[in-house]
């Protein structure tokens, strides 16, 4: 290398480390790129070191101007590339935004797209505080990397600025009821690369260990608010393998504060106590100046080299799992660059009030501005430095062999959660190439899946002898839902499963959400969701479990399901092990939804054949006994509803009353449907009419939840009060077997009896015999209508 080019790079090393804006960098951070920008050299990734150092000139001045726009995108409705000082009316009536956020996530993922630039490498990216989106929107409009869509929409002038800044918060809806605007308060399916909305703080660290592939980058940006309300992330470490995992860069804006106050972790002694809690927990912690977008830069780049550094070891027998697994600290001050900046006001509005009615803050706004500003010639030849690798090419949808299952004889008495444990071994062991993630909250094997445990394993970092478990298992168990099922939630392109008691799976209902949202907004915008249907098994349930008292006997999360739309959260209940495998198999042949699967564990008499369970999955209903016009028709839903309506429809038939009884396996497809997309899984209108005729006398619903929730759910089928009654859970319970929880809730075949003779104004008894009676309105000995224990 020549002397004058030697002099070259000594200018650019200076003109970059003298800073820019409201960027400076530590003497840290300067030797830490001057180390890493001989390594790179040496390692033939960049060309030259004079290149490299324009490229982070360049970094600071996107960065500077991107905090601009975010500062424009709260506060004003006028942009003007000039960089003129705006006026009271240049801005918005009622400003919003989670500015203090945005502001730190600017150097933070400007310094990401610099390291895919400058290592030629594609990246995913996560962000688990959503609220934080508009820098990334700022910063991929600005450098076009934006979707084509929006980069259309919004040119980079100051009148495709301006509609941008107006679109942010526009509050606006559209004539279909959905927000006018393609900006959002938190990460959505406009953002390109976006895959989480990250509105629950928390789950981003809970996905991001399970979610590349061998060969691929990943990069979590994480909130230090967030560690305190979700724990599970401090597993990640134990729970990373090369094998099976790509490159992820776990990075914490660590800004100290929450929305009114200061973070546990700022509290407790900054990113010191935090790195000795990290180093703790099994990861390598490195700390980084949070608003320097080069001391990111080197913060990823490194963290893979480490990464591959020990999985390099673990290969060649030096080392052994777990590793410690990198971490990156970013330490910064809330909102950052902008006045306001370390204030609680920093979280949404720093400014403390409005530019367009108070002087001081509109000086201040204009002061901050002024600091940020660059020229659009010289910000526009700086986003071309940040042109972004190609992502490489992954197939829209996971595909999956999904085998014939092995079908039950009628009569004979099988686990329903048994039979699903027989079909997922087949299934995993033809599709072995997919990676598999099994979700565990404990209990696998008392949950009848005993051979998925034995076929997957546990992982752990140190197996023990004659157990199920092993270093490269793929069974994630942790007294903790919300981590095992991010576990197979961020496991996009793979097979999942997950096997929970009912009455503890309703504490994974945040991560269901957040990701059927996310899901039916891909399919909304025409881009569907391409990953396998996610199986959450509710089993253990209500009506199975009484030695556990009644805090283990909860149907809240099929509830709360059966709430949400009816194509993304598919919530069915098996009747026998029959249904329950093709439901299984079913999900396994739908893309993008999760399938709620409430399923007794105990052996229950095989009531299906093959034919009938395919059926029944393909209606949502069936006809199991008598003609559907009969004046009296039962509905079970439930494995136990049916046991029990199948007792009632024998006394009926010995008194010669004329009746039907309908199996309902899902519920959400015989609602009023709300949209068009939940119009498309409805049954069909001929067979609903035929199976659920409006011509009857009485209907009477024994669901396995709260009545009231049948009921709502399937309004089009409701008669009126006079026509159509429920038995359900009544909150009755504790220390009781299958047949006394029935009794304790009043949802015997009995009490139904009593139902309908009361309901159709007949005697009490007209069904019943008087001891019966006696033991239905609670005077008279239970065990006349249900079996003893023993």
């Amino acid at each position: 290398m020549s002397a004058m080019n030697d002099e070259d790079i000594d200018n650019n090393f200076s003109e970059w480390a003298k800073g820019h804006g409201v960027i400076h960098h530590s003497e840290e951070t300067q030797q830490r790129i001057k180390v890493l920008a001989e390594q790179l050299l040496q390692q033939n990734i960049i060309h030259n070191l004079d290149d490299f150092y324009k490229s982070l000139i360049a970094l600071d001045i996107i960065t500077n101007q991107a905090m601009w726009l975010v500062a424009h995108m709260t506060y004003s409705k006028h942009v003007y590339l000039d960089g003129r000082a705006l006026t009271a009316d240049d801005f918005k009536q009622d400003p919003q935004g989670h500015t203090g956020g945005s502001l730190n996530m600017v150097p933070a993922f400007a310094g990401y797209l610099a390291a895919n630039t400058l290592t030629h490498v594609h990246r995913d990216w996560l962000m688990g505080q959503g609220h934080c989106v508009a820098a990334i929107d700022a910063l991929q409009l600005l450098t076009g990397q934006a979707k084509s869509s929006r980069q259309e929409k919004f040119s980079l002038n100051d009148d495709g600025l301006t509609d941008f800044v107006r679109a942010f918060y526009s509050y606006e809806v559209s004539p279909e009821g959905k927000p006018a605007s393609p900006l959002g308060s938190h990460v959505n399916v406009n953002t390109k690369g976006a895959s989480l909305e990250g509105g629950y703080l928390g789950f981003a660290a809970l996905h991001y260990v399970h979610q590349p592939l061998p060969g691929e980058h990943l990069v979590a940006f994480l909130s230090d608010g967030a560690f305190e309300e979700q724990r599970g992330s401090d597993w990640a470490a134990r729970w990373w393998r090369a094998e099976d995992t790509g490159f992820v860069c776990p990075i914490m804006i660590a800004n100290g504060r929450r929305i009114d106050q200061r973070t546990i972790t700022s509290q407790q002694g900054d990113s010191a106590w935090f790195a000795e809690h990290l180093a703790h927990q099994g990861f390598d912690p490195i700390v980084i100046d949070g608003r320097d977008p080069a001391a990111f830069v080197w913060a990823i780049i490194t963290m893979e080299q480490s990464l591959k550094e020990a999985s390099d070891k673990i290969e060649s027998g030096e080392q052994q799992y777990p590793i410690a697994l990198p971490y990156c600290i970013a330490a910064t001050e809330k909102g950052f660059g902008f006045p306001g900046a370390g204030t609680n006001d920093a979280h949404g509005l720093p400014l403390h009030d409005n530019p367009r009615f108070d002087e001081t803050a509109r000086k201040l706004f204009n002061q901050g501005a002024r600091e940020l500003f660059n020229p659009e010639d010289i910000w526009k030849q700086a986003s071309e430095y940040l042109a972004q690798p190609k992502k490489p090419y992954v197939p829209n949808e996971v595909t999956v062999t999904r085998p014939e299952p092995r079908w039950q004889s009628v009569a004979k008495y099988y686990s329903l959660a048994q039979a699903m444990d027989d079909y997922f071994f087949e299934l995993a062991e033809v599709n072995s190439k997919l990676r598999i993630r099994v979700g565990n909250p404990d209990e696998l094997s008392s949950n009848r899946f005993s051979k998925t445990l034995e076929l997957l394993k546990h992982r752990v970092t140190n197996p023990e002898p004659n157990i199920a478990e092993a270093i490269d298992g793929k069974v994630i168990t942790a007294l903790n839902e919300e981590a095992v099922i991010s576990a197979c939630i961020a496991n996009h392109q793979g097979l999942n499963l997950v096997v929970s008691y009912e009455a503890f799976a309703v504490k994974m209902l945040g991560a269901i959400r957040q990701a059927i949202i996310f899901s039916r907004h891909q399919t909304e915008a025409d881009e569907p969701a391409g990953w396998l249907s996610l199986p959450v098994v509710s089993t253990s349930h209500v009506w199975e479990n009484g030695k556990n008292e009644q805090s283990h006997q909860d149907p809240n999360l099929s509830e709360s399901l059966l709430n949400e739309m009816s194509d993304m959260a598919r919530v069915v209940f098996p009747a026998d092990a029959n249904s329950a495998m093709s439901v299984l198999r079913a999900c396994y042949g739908d893309l993008g939804s999760v399938w709620n699967i409430v399923a007794a564990k105990s052996k229950l008499p095989v009531l299906f054949t093959p034919e009938q369970a395919q059926q029944l999955v393909e209606q949502g209903a069936l006809c199991v006994r008598g003609n559907c016009n009969a004046e009296i028709q039962l509905v079970a839903i439930g494995a136990y509803q049916l046991q029990q309506v199948l007792l009632l429809s024998d006394r009926l038939t010995s008194r010669q009353q004329s009746h039907s009884v309908i199996y309902m396996l899902e519920p959400g497809r015989f609602r009023q449907p709300r949209d068009k997309w939940e119009e498309k899984i409805q049954a069909d209108k001929q067979l609903s009419n035929a199976l659920f005729p409006s011509t009857i006398k009485q209907r009477l619903f024994f669901f396995h939840g709260h009545s009231e929730a049948i009921l709502g759910c399937c309004r089009p089928l409701d008669l009126g009060t006079a026509k159509t009654s429920a038995l359900g859970y009544i909150n009755q319970g504790g220390t009781l077997d299958s047949d006394g929880m029935l009794f304790a809730n009043k949802c015997t075949w009995a009490h139904g009896a009593l139902r309908l003779a009361q309901q159709l104004g007949k005697a009490d008894d007209i069904w019943l015999t008087a001891d019966e009676l006696q033991a239905v309105i609670g005077q008279g000995d239970p065990y006349e209508i249900i079996k003893r224990p023993f």
